[in-house]
């Protein structure tokens, strides 16, 4: 054979060896997941079983990774190349095992192994994993499954695995709301509990696989989840939200545990209405809760609220808000003297903080306080004390009735750890016929008063017009008093007037009489004189002349008749008086009547 032709055979041989491996050669891509199928091999699968671990016939365990692979030969291998399984951020993956041991008939989840995140199939099955839905799940992320082995379903693909989308979301507990988680699988509850005991190290019920190592139980639990974001298997878990429990200003909360270590008994020898316990034991906690929000589990707790303000309880047709006296009523009593008459009492109490465990673990809650214990001591003190007095006597003395009820009730009830801060008695409706006879009586007295202030009044009247007449008169008493004293006065200076007045009277008498005589001197010296001079019988002419000039005497008549020719007749002298008289009623002057005529000469 010459070297052409070993030239040849070899160029052949290589591109046959070439082709083979090309045939035989695989590519995967970086978002591809290979499933080697082999079609045939050195046994068949056991019964049940659904991918090969030692080269059986049928769907291998392991896969192929992103890359070439040589040697799968078209007619011993199939590879089918599936996408990678994502699961988007705030979603969870459940995965379904086709393949494994049976589950446990006390299970319903296939426990978790260590498989990398079921990205190894073989590992998963020496491992010892169990067939069906897993305890564990897949968070956000890429993985490389062998889809021949495992089933996952997202909320892409909920709906065809009989879920709803919202299942495979990332749980979301609310603000201010707390989860009650109840787990659908591990150990049994153990008798007599309500609930499972909490157990650590399990993430807030997130690791199944350490849940299940520290035996936790099915069913409700103790433990709660708080407010964030949970990845949870719903096949393993329900969770309940409700609202953080609140306990307002005011107020304290009284926790009653269902659940808990066994109680250990801290209230005391003295105590012997109840037990307190720590906190964490079953029982009424010895420490109540401040005001504030805390996470409870309502379902296995519960939170009495005790108002560490003043309590007012009305027995009356009248509640207050807390609604804890509605069904209380007026108090029906009888009297010493057999009348039943109603009372409406108002009583005042408080329940210290630290005495609040102690109330609630004596009587249960406030609404067992009221009704068991102050309704039967405060009722039945009235009635009894109603008993030793009448109707009147209790309405006469109804501040010390009130005081007396009070210091009873505050003794009594401070053997219940509660303080009486006052009792008070309200309306007090007594016998219609005994008030209407009272009422009579009254308006009687009142109607007697009434005329005894009248009556006073008239006599207070008389009285006041008696002061008022002797008034008047003392008043023209005093008036003629004064009139009196007035006269006297009047009189005394009449008299010294008059005394004056003659005084001055006889003065001025002395005074004219000395004018006069000085007159009478002058005069007569005058006279003298005048006599000397003319003679005695001329100056007395002369004097009389002038007298009668002084005087105005008239020497002839205003009207003159005369008898004779010459002289005027009757007639005219008539006239001439007429005419006297009509000017201003005296004579006219020049005229002059002569009584006598004169008589005419012949």
């Amino acid at each position: 054979m010459d070297m052409a032709t070993v030239v040849t055979l070899a160029v052949t041989s290589f591109g046959f060896i070439l082709l083979l491996m090309y045939v035989a050669l695989v590519s995967i891509r970086e978002d591809q997941v290979g499933i080697v199928v082999k079609k045939f091999g050195t046994s068949d699968l056991p019964p049940g079983k659904v991918v090969a671990l030692h080269g059986e016939a049928g769907y291998q365990a392991d896969t192929l990774a992103p890359g070439w692979h040589m040697g799968y030969w078209p007619w011993q291998y199939r590879v089918e190349k599936v996408p990678m399984v994502v699961i988007p951020q705030g979603e969870i993956g459940l995965v379904v095992a086709n393949d494994g041991q049976a589950i446990p008939p006390e299970r319903i989840l296939g426990r978790a192994v260590d498989c990398d995140h079921f990205q190894d199939s073989k590992r998963f099955l020496l491992n010892g994993g169990e067939k069906g839905r897993q305890a564990g799940i897949l968070t956000a992320g890429t993985y490389r499954i062998n889809l021949a082995l495992f089933q996952v379903i997202t909320a892409h693909n909920a709906v065809q695995h009989g879920m709803m989308p919202d299942q495979l979301h990332v749980y979301q507990v609310g603000t201010d709301q707390v989860g009650i988680v109840t787990t659908l699988d591990g150990r049994p509850i153990a008798k007599g509990e309500i609930a499972a005991r909490n157990v650590e190290g399990h993430n807030n019920f997130q690791n199944i696989k350490d849940f299940m190592v520290m035996e936790g139980q099915r069913g409700l639990q103790e433990q709660i989840l708080l407010s964030g974001s949970w990845n949870l298997n719903p096949w393993f878990t329900r969770v309940e939200q409700v609202p953080m429990t609140e306990v307002p200003i005011g107020h304290v909360g009284v926790v009653i545990s269902y659940v808990g270590e066994a109680h250990v008994d801290v209230s005391g020898a003295e105590f012997k209405h109840g037990d307190l316990v720590q906190e964490g034991h079953k029982g009424v906690w010895v420490t109540p809760l401040m005001p504030g929000k805390h996470p409870v589990n309502t379902r296995v707790m519960k939170v009495e609220l005790v108002p560490t303000t003043n309590i007012v309880l009305n027995w009356a047709n009248r509640t207050e808000s807390h609604k804890w006296d509605q069904n209380l009523s007026s108090i029906t009593v009888r009297s010493k003297d057999g009348f039943a008459f109603n009372l409406d009492v108002a009583q005042i109490i408080h329940v210290a903080a630290t005495e609040a465990p102690k109330v609630i673990s004596r009587v249960g809650n406030m609404q067992n306080l009221v009704d068991h214990v102050l309704e039967p001591i405060i009722g039945n003190y009235f009635r009894n004390s109603a008993q030793d007095h009448t109707v009147l006597d209790f309405l006469a003395a109804r501040s010390e009735r009130q005081k007396a009820a009070a210091d009873h009730i505050r003794e009594a009830l401070d053997a219940y750890d509660v303080e009486a801060i006052d009792t008070l008695i309200g309306d007090i409706t007594p016998p219609a016929a005994l008030m209407q006879t009272q009422t009579d009586r009254k308006i009687a007295d009142e109607q007697k008063r009434t005329y005894e202030i009248q009556e006073a009044a008239q006599k207070q009247r008389q009285l006041l017009v008696r002061e008022t007449a002797l008034a008047d008169i003392q008043n023209d008493i005093v008036k003629s008093e004064q009139g009196v004293r007035i006269s006297e006065m009047e009189a005394a200076q009449a008299v010294k007037k008059a005394g004056g007045e003659a005084e001055a009277v006889k003065l001025r008498a002395l005074g004219e009489s000395e004018a006069l005589r000085q007159v009478g001197y002058a005069k007569a010296e005058t006279y003298n004189v005048g006599v000397q001079a003319l003679g005695g019988a001329h100056f007395t002419l002369l004097q009389l002349i002038q007298m009668i000039g002084d005087k105005g005497v008239r020497i002839t008549p205003d009207v003159l008749v005369n008898s004779g020719e010459k002289g005027g007749s009757l007639v005219d002298a008539f006239i001439g008086q007429l005419a006297r008289e009509r000017g201003d009623g005296k004579p006219l002057a020049g005229t002059a009547v002569a009584a006598d005529p004169v008589p005419s000469q012949s």
